[in-house]
């Protein structure tokens, strides 16, 4: 079966697809992971939300290293007070 062909029914794959987070996270025993992965070898679409979740992952912890300018900061407070307030 070549990585385009896709068998997997909706059930197993909204099943593969929670454990994709957990795959991404090492979260998943040996044997999961390895079954997690050989479903992704075959299905096109699991595949494809696999690698969008591990940029998205990455995108994310990225950003969270970064420090926005001071400026930046000081509206973004701004714009917290102001909802605050209103709320």
């Amino acid at each position: 079966m070549s990585a385009h062909e896709h068998d997997a029914s909706p059930t197993d794959c909204a099943d593969f697809l929670e454990q994709i987070v957990f795959l991404i996270d090492n979260e998943l025993t040996a044997a999961d992971a390895d079954q997690v992965k050989l479903h992704l070898q075959s299905c096109n679409p699991c595949l494809e939300t696999y690698d969008q979740q591990r940029i998205v992952k990455a995108v994310v912890a990225r950003s969270c290293t970064e420090i926005a300018p001071g400026e930046l900061r000081a509206k973004i407070m701004v714009q917290i007070q102001e909802l605050r307030t209103r709320s």
